[in-house]
């Protein structure tokens, strides 16, 4: 897997545990993992970038994908396969 993905979450997240074990069982092997409640400054630049105040925010690559529920719709729908593996 050689697209990044990256994770605003939480350590008491259970919709952050779950958006990672359904990346992971897609194959993603490494999440860049940005901890918003030891990192305050980064839960502003998260609100910032994406207009969202909760967590999980996911990126696979430059995409904001965001959260848990949008992960699984993409899912759902047969576009995330595309997301995390582009030609």
């Amino acid at each position: 897997m050689t697209v990044q993905v990256k994770m605003y979450s939480t350590g008491v997240c259970p919709y952050c545990v779950m958006a990672e074990r359904l990346l992971q069982a897609k194959g993603v092997d490494q999440i860049e993992k940005i901890r918003v409640d030891l990192l305050p400054e980064q839960r502003e630049l998260m609100m910032q970038k994406t207009g969202r105040r909760t967590v999980p925010q996911i990126y696979i690559g430059d995409t904001h994908v965001g959260g848990f529920d949008d992960l699984t719709v993409l899912d759902r729908n047969g576009q995330l396969d595309a997301l995390l593996n582009p030609a």
